[in-house]
């Protein structure tokens, strides 16, 4: 095996075949054909104006986002499989700037910001890679995935033509597309990577920075082209984006994007199938039926590569939430879910609609585009045909084949339509596309989701036995969670804690003092009180306050050492009214943030802490201009620098925690707790505790706040129809946003794990538990109007491709996660039933050998098929009726398993 040193020297170039259509060629380097590579066999990207053509060969692709430091390296091997098991061929992920590069010059390519390692697990796989650099990543992630240390260098401005500013950026890079190159990780060299981005929605803020703005994006364009990467790039949301870079879309809806140029395709590389949460918010749900009708739409119009935002979303380990106010989780209703589990009906669908997608790949990569044909007045389809005989793109992928393949859509949002589209007649239900591979037979509907519905749980890993009653489980868990062992605890101390401090006159900014090296800054002073100002006070009935005229994330006002108040917006004003005493009076204001700017132009102004004006005010003689006086600063709390957290010795002096010393703010606790036996992923239960951040094993958790979402704004029902925005079908509403917080599996060992808390407002830790996530119950519902299964149609294709005049009937499939086995059938009935998962009732037409059947079929296993047929149920419950076999199984883990308890 040559070493990559004598590969470069044996470099000899590859060549694409010519074809007459239109293409855009990418200036590829020469690759050795005797280069050794451990996924693809060398390949070339280029594109045209219909697809992204790979090896030759256009492609309708699926892609699948999955931010790799949301996730441990543990973690990665199996949402990536479960990506390719639900159709994806591309994943996504962005390069976070900051979590490689968090001092200047010093790199981090460990742990989970271990992008080579990755990038080759996706290889690994067989699937592509799409590399968006950025570097700017907005991705709800702390200061868009800008360091810090970025807005210190002199004369910087960001995201414009600035020469600081640029040379940061093309550094860094340069710095990751020669990284790849070196791994020989670009397609060229038989490594996943077929798409590059540079920069990320700057259309968005570019008419911010004026002719500044529209010279940067030039810039940006032909330095990512300079860099000789050998694949192609591309910029979202830039419509200006130069003839060499792919102009794509992102948004809930991309089937009506357009590239601003004939020669480029149509890109998705957002597809916002959820949306992101904050603190005290309600947590969004966009209904898969939406999603799917999205998705079809944008191929049916002509797109051909589209991205899940997100497919995996995961969690903002640490201090890596953006802001202001982005919470921990990032599950994002993705259709796998923060923990690795999959969110059914979501994943499933969407599996059924690429599956189903795929089938009319052929058709969609010979037409170079569709014909039109107008249905009825919300009703329309796309037909996309070609007898593919001659050379040029797909010829040996798909070879001499007649190919027809059409989307039928009805976009009204309230009624089905009955059309007939080439002499035969469809039901389409409203908003929905169905997909018809052959131009004949419908093989998916985008509203008709025949995928089992999934009910997650957090609980104690209890061995749950058919002969212990759900009542008694609860009882069980119940009294489980209120058991801990012993807590200690050490007090944080309020103001200054350490020689590292300053004074100075006036008030600083809080990101030109913290450097984000912690979320907290003490500004301490003394005030002076006369026994005038008292008599002035109490004679005019008034009381003094603390006034500024704007301030972000968290305030909280200590006098004497003692809290006062607390101010919570992002650039709000703030009249904290405090009380003195005679005399000399400590003043400290300790200034937050929760996640730092991470969308906007201009992000390097924004800053933190304090804006305008600071005041005390009420004062006898008059106000008290803050910012002429003597400040004393100190970064971070104490336990912080200390590392208590860590499962290292330190000089945190502990003491043991009574009951009666709760609650307590700005207060550590720790404990150690035994992992939970098993495999399912692992939760802290901190809903019993105020606002603080988390350790587990010197791993940061991240940030926990128990703000109670508003009782209002949450639907009862969630009418898929009609344009999707993030305030519909929400859901939560009255709840705390998050109470559940993953703890990776990696980062516990058997006994013994360390948990630290830091507590600022008041909480209780004997409360805190230690939980597993699973899937315990499985529902579904499916009819005999459904479709066959798509994987059947898959199997189907007789030699001259077309798909044969079937028999083969809906079937019901379900499924618990991996490890688990159905253990009982909960309901069952084949027929009319009434209602919906855990809800489920009989109708008045029900087959008797409903539940006997089933159970026959599906207990005792992990994964079972039931066919949608009379003659399955012992014949016909009810005569010229549609019917519909609706089931409720219960999944338990095929090993018993243990509990575990703080």
């Amino acid at each position: 095996m040559h070493s990559k040193k004598n590969n470069r020297a044996l470099l000899q170039c590859l060549a694409l075949s010519a074809y007459p259509m239109m293409m855009m060629m990418i200036h590829l380097p020469c690759v050795s054909s005797s280069s050794a590579s451990t996924f693809f066999k060398p390949f070339n990207v280029s594109y045209d104006h219909r697809a992204i053509i790979i090896d030759g060969n256009r492609r309708m692709l699926i892609s699948a986002g999955i931010h790799y430091p949301r996730a441990t390296p543990e973690m990665w091997p199996d949402l990536i499989a479960k990506s390719k098991e639900g159709g994806a061929d591309v994943i996504e992920t962005y390069v976070f700037w900051n979590a490689h590069e968090s001092i200047r010059g010093q790199y981090n390519f460990k742990g989970k910001n271990d992008i080579v390692k990755f990038v080759k697990l996706v290889g690994s796989s067989g699937l592509y890679l799409h590399l968006r650099i950025g570097p700017y990543v907005c991705a709800e992630w702390n200061f868009g995935g800008f360091p810090v240390w970025l807005r210190d260098i002199p004369g910087i401005e960001f995201r414009t033509n600035n020469a600081p500013f640029k040379e940061e950026m093309q550094r860094f890079v340069k710095k990751i597309v020669d990284l790849m190159r070196e791994e020989m990780l670009f397609s060229w060299q038989g490594g996943p990577i077929i798409m590059l981005q540079i920069e990320n929605e700057y259309g968005n803020m570019e008419s911010s920075y004026g002719q500044q703005g529209k010279d940067y994006v030039k810039w940006a364009a032909s330095m990512a082209l300079g860099l000789g990467a050998g694949v192609p790039w591309v910029m979202c949301k830039q419509t200006d984006a130069p003839e060499n870079i792919i102009d794509a879309c992102n948004g809930y809806y991309c089937d009506g994007y357009k590239p601003n140029s004939y020669n480029k395709p149509t890109l998705w590389t957002e597809n916002w199938d959820g949306w992101y949460t904050t603190w005290g918010g309600r947590l969004p749900h966009r209904p898969v039926e939406d999603l799917a009708f999205a998705v079809a739409r944008f191929f049916q119009r002509g797109g051909s590569f589209m991205n899940y935002y997100m497919y995996f979303g995961g969690t903002n380990f640490g201090r890596t939430s953006g802001g202001p106010f982005y919470i921990t989780s990032y599950d994002y209703d993705a259709p796998i879910d923060e923990y690795g589990l999959l969110s059914e009906p979501k994943w499933g669908h969407l599996k059924d609609l690429h599956a189903a997608i795929k089938l009319c790949e052929p058709a969609l990569v010979a037409a170079d585009s569709a014909q039109y044909i107008k249905l009825g007045q919300n009703q329309e389809a796309h037909v996309y045909r070609a007898n593919v005989l001659s050379e040029g793109p797909n010829s040996n992928r798909y070879g001499s084949q007649s190919n027809c393949s059409a989307f039928l859509a009805n976009i009204d949002e309230h009624k089905a339509a009955s059309v007939t589209f080439l002499g035969q007649s469809y039901t389409l239900p409203p908003w929905s596309v169905s997909i018809l591979p052959d131009c004949r037979n419908t093989v998916f509907n985008t509203a008709k989701v025949s995928s089992q519905t999934s009910i997650k749980t957090v609980e104690f890993s209890l061995p749950l036995s058919p002969n212990i009653s759900v009542p008694q489980q609860s009882m069980i868990e119940s009294k489980l969670s209120s058991t801990s062992k012993s807590w200690m605890t050490v007090k944080e101390p309020i103001g200054v804690w350490s020689e590292n401090n300053f004074t100075v006159q006036g008030i600083l900014e809080h990101l030109n003092v913290t450097k984000d090296y912690s979320d907290y800054l003490w500004h301490i002073t003394k005030i002076y009180v006369s026994d005038d100002d008292i008599s002035f006070w109490k004679t005019n009935e008034v009381r003094p306050a603390v006034t500024i005229d704007s301030m972000r994330d968290v305030l909280r006002v200590f006098i004497n050492g003692q809290l006062t108040g607390s101010v919570i917006g992002h650039w709000v004003k703030v009249v904290q009214p405090v009380q003195f005493q005679s005399g000399y009076n400590d003043l400290i204001l300790l200034s937050q943030t929760v996640g730092l700017q991470n969308y906007g132009a201009f992000l390097e102004k924004d800053g933190a802490g304090f804006r305008g004006q600071v005041k005390l005010t009420g004062f006898k003689n008059g106000d008290i201009d803050l910012s002429k006086i003597l400040w004393t600063y100190q970064v971070g709390l104490k336990g912080e620098f200390q590392q208590i957290y860590s499962i290292e010795e330190n000089e945190a002096e502990w003491t043991d925690l009574t009951r009666d010393g709760i609650p307590s703010t700005f207060t550590w606790y720790k404990t150690y707790f035994d992992a939970p036996d098993g495999i399912d992923p692992v939760a802290l239960d901190l809903g019993s505790m105020g606002k603080g951040q988390a350790w587990v094993n010197g791993h940061h958790i991240g940030r926990y706040w128990t703000v109670v979402a508003p009782k209002g704004g949450c639907q009862d029902t969630c009418d898929y129809r009609g344009a999707y925005n993030s305030d519909k079908c929400t859901t939560n509403c009255g709840n705390p946003t998050q109470t559940w917080y993953h703890v990776p599996r990696s980062w516990l060992q058997a006994s013994n794990n360390l948990l630290v808390i830091f507590e600022e407002t008041g909480g209780n830790p004997f409360e805190i538990s230690v939980k597993l996530r699973s899937t315990r119950i499985v529902c579904e519902q499916v009819s005999e109007s459904h479709y066959p299964p798509v994987r059947k149609w898959s199997n189907s294709y007789s030699v001259d491709g077309k798909l044969p005049i079937n028999k083969m009937a809906p079937e019901m499939h379900l499924h618990c996660q991996d490890g688990y086995i159905i253990s009982s059938i909960e309901f069952a009935s084949y027929g009319t039933p009434q209602g919906r998962c855990q809800k489920f009732s009989r109708g008045n037409c029900h087959a008797p050998m409903s539940l006997s059947v089933v159970s026959e079929a599906c207990q005792g296993k992990s994964s079972c098929s039931i066919g949608i047929t009379n003659a399955v149920f012992g014949g016909d419950p009810c005569r010229g009726i549609v019917k519909t076999l609706a089931v409720e199984a219960r999944c338990i883990p095929s090993s018993n398993t243990g509990f575990s308890q703080i």
